[in-house]
């Protein structure tokens, strides 16, 4: 089981697949899938019996998972960028940082 770059409530933008160029908000990460559920991305169409929660029932769209692999996070600017680790001097905790910038990602 690998380390992911990218946590729960992070900004990511989509760089391959149907929904690439979307960006989002990760709203859950499946470590062990090496997967992210990503606000607005890569809906698919759910088909479901009327119940008491959706008495009319019908076709729901809804975010599908997307291969962590098929992120980047977005720095503080808005821009992609791959993500290095530093330890922080006031800290001396492990920090998340932008390559492309040096800024520590929040």
């Amino acid at each position: 089981m690998a380390k992911l770059h990218i946590k729960k409530g992070d900004n990511v933008k989509v760089i391959s697949g149907n929904s690439k160029g979307q960006t989002g908000r990760v709203l859950v990460v499946d470590v062990e899938k090496e997967r992210a559920v990503v606000e607005g991305v890569n809906l698919v169409s759910k088909h479901s019996k009327p119940s008491t929660k959706n008495p009319k029932g019908g076709i729901l769209k809804q975010e599908a998972p997307v291969h962590i692999s098929n992120l980047l996070i977005l720095d503080k600017a808005g821009n992609p960028t791959r993500i290095g680790y530093q330890i922080d001097e006031k800290t001396g905790k492990k920090v998340r940082i932008s390559k492309k910038t040096g800024e520590v990602i929040k």
